[in-house]
């Protein structure tokens, strides 16, 4: 299944935007029209495609090592 638009628009803005901040979440409902929460839901969905991969392996690569970390991260919190 190829990329729809709004796939490479949560793509190409996430490559712009990077690191996570509070002008990061108004940009997100100014440019996207989508609370923060639903886009990072819809990024994740996003990252696991292979056409995602394609489009920008670069910036898919890194997203899935940050989601990776975060949730080691939590892991390692809850067994403490």
């Amino acid at each position: 299944m190829a990329l729809s638009d709004r796939d490479r628009s949560l793509l190409e803005f996430e490559a712009r935007w990077g690191a996570h901040s509070g002008a990061k979440e108004e940009a997100v409902r100014a440019e996207l029209s989508l609370s923060p929460a639903r886009y990072y839901q819809l990024l994740g969905r996003v990252i696991e495609s292979t056409d995602a991969l394609s489009y920008d392996p670069m910036l898919v690569h890194r997203l899935r090592r940050m989601r990776a970390a975060a949730e080691r991260s939590r892991t390692d919190r809850a067994a403490m």
